[in-house]
């Protein structure tokens, strides 16, 4: 996998905090960073594709009844109101 370089800045207390984590694993603040970062931009990723697949299926007219509301909102432990 190809690797470019980016730079960021952070407080000071950050990179206190990323300095003692990369000294207690034994890894790099550039790894540490590089995971962190990766792990943020798949979940963000995530809630977008499953944002625009709602909005598709609300373009289509699809959308829960109140049943079906009601019974997932049960799953949580949350009466619909």
């Amino acid at each position: 996998m190809d690797t470019v370089t980016v730079s960021a800045r952070l407080d000071t207390e950050t990179i206190n905090k990323l300095e003692r984590l990369a000294k207690a694993t034994a890894r790099s603040k550039s790894f540490l960073a590089a995971e962190a970062i990766l792990a943020y931009v798949e979940e963000q990723a995530w809630q977008i594709e499953a944002l625009e697949e709602g909005l598709k299926e609300a373009d289509l007219g699809r959308f829960a009844n109140d049943k079906e509301v009601a019974e997932a909102l049960a799953k949580w432990g949350v009466e619909a109101g």
